[in-house]
């Protein structure tokens, strides 16, 4: 499959968008496609993240979403893998595998030390991928939420 993946900018908002509110919707939130455009330009707007998206010819058909941390090991930057998400009829094909490869890229250019991420317990997909993709699984660490 021919493929091409572009870094996100604010004429790809409304492809973006769309592709978010699907991956919303993928995790039981309610479809909200104003919503998901508005959150996606503030990030484009402030620097905020790095979005890549993946293109089949014209369509945009998935993406990835890194947050910037930084390691208080490694005394370095590193990249939150916040998102991943590909439509459900391109998946099977690498796509994943790219923006993951792509995210890595990132890092190279970006002087980041490294990639982290977590997802559901029950994301049978995730959880196969992302060691396929060299990540390793930390079982030594709860985290914690505080929502308002």
């Amino acid at each position: 499959m021919e493929y091409e993946i572009k870094k996100v900018s604010l004429k790809d908002l409304d492809k973006t968008a769309e592709l978010f509110n699907l991956y919303r919707v993928f995790y039981r939130q309610s479809e909200d496609y104003e919503k998901c455009k508005k959150f996606i330009k503030e990030r484009i707007d402030n620097d905020q993240s790095s979005i890549f998206v993946v293109y089949a010819g014209d369509t945009a058909v998935g993406f990835i979403q890194l947050y910037k941390l930084y390691h208080y090991i490694k005394l370095a930057k590193q990249w939150l893998l916040s998102d991943l998400f590909v439509h459900p009829d391109y998946r099977g094909k690498g796509l994943s595998v790219a923006l993951i490869d792509r995210a890595k890229q990132w890092c190279d250019e970006t002087g980041a030390c490294g990639l982290m991420l977590e997802t559901e317990k029950t994301n049978d997909i995730g959880n196969k991928l992302y060691p396929r993709c060299g990540f390793e699984y930390d079982g030594n660490h709860n985290y914690y939420y505080w929502w308002k």
